[in-house]
């Protein structure tokens, strides 16, 4: 009980961090092309990772960890970070925030291929209608976004999912912040090349907001987020612990409004008590 409850409080740490994400990365891409900041933020995070390692003397992972480090990276250093920066140059952050909810049930999904894990079926009931509520409230508030970027979303959801529950599966042998460091420095070199090859012409022009969201996007949302989460995804259990991306999209939202100026609905409060009840019955039969 004590092993799942740290693994709960460890999730929901990240899960606040990773709420800032979206935001920072609309703010971004307001200064820098969706490429460039994917891989900016990957060579930054690596950097930092590879300081990490030497200084705590990690050892290599075994030769037989490459594939799941590379689904690693592929999922959420390559995958959700593209493919949200490419959606969010057609919709606004509150309204890709919102497909956030829909990434428990992906997680949930991938876990059970990946990590072997068998919740009971009232999970799967919570966990569904949960989805079903976020996905409605998507359809509702923002029924005027663009059909691109709600499919860019929906892919980035799919890609993280995956990415998610894989390095989960990892973690319980390397270790929740073990994994993404490796994770980076696997993909340090292809996304260093990338960065150069489409360096921005001019830096003149690029406001105080868009590296503060650079500087976000990669030390937190990048690095930081991920020692929490897959700890607590690893603790707790990646189909349990994964429910509390439902509440991810609201504290985004918050953050959109506070930060960005973004209208949010007042009936986000009733939807929001609503996904804490299935968070409850999720982690209740997980």
């Amino acid at each position: 009980m004590q092993g799942m409850t740290a693994g709960w409080g460890s999730g929901f740490l990240g899960m606040l961090i990773f709420s800032g994400s979206l935001p920072a990365t609309r703010v971004a891409v307001e200064g820098f092309s969706p490429l460039f900041l994917t891989s900016a933020r990957a060579v930054l995070a690596a950097c930092i990772a590879i300081m990490l390692l030497k200084l705590l003397r990690e050892s290599r992972p075994e030769r037989g960890d490459m594939m799941s480090l590379a689904i690693v990276a592929l999922g959420v250093v390559v995958g959700f970070p593209l493919l949200t920066a490419m959606a969010l140059q057609y919709v606004t952050a509150a309204h890709s925030i919102v497909f956030i909810g829909l990434l428990p049930l992906a997680t949930a999904i991938f876990g059970t291929l990946r990590g072997g894990e068998r919740p009971a079926p009232l999970f799967w009931l919570f966990s569904c209608l949960g989805s079903l509520l976020v996905a409605g409230y998507a359809l509702i508030q923002n029924s005027d976004a663009q059909f691109t970027g709600d499919l860019l979303m929906i892919a980035a959801i799919l890609a993280c999912g995956f990415g998610y529950a894989e390095g989960a599966t990892l973690s319980r042998r390397l270790g929740g912040w073990q994994v993404i460091c490796w994770a980076l420095v696997l993909s340090l070199p292809v996304m260093a090349a990338l960065a150069w090859a489409v360096w921005p012409a001019s830096l003149s022009g690029i406001g105080p907001a868009q590296w503060i969201g650079l500087g976000y996007v990669s030390v937190f949302s990048m690095l930081v987020g991920f020692v929490f989460w897959y700890r607590g995804l690893a603790i707790g259990g990646i189909a349990g612990v994964g429910q509390l991306q439902l509440l991810q999209p609201f504290f985004g939202l918050m953050l959109a409004w506070l930060l960005l100026h973004e209208p949010v609905a007042p009936s986000m409060i009733g939807i929001t008590l609503l996904v804490v009840l299935c968070v409850a019955g999720a982690k209740r039969f997980a």
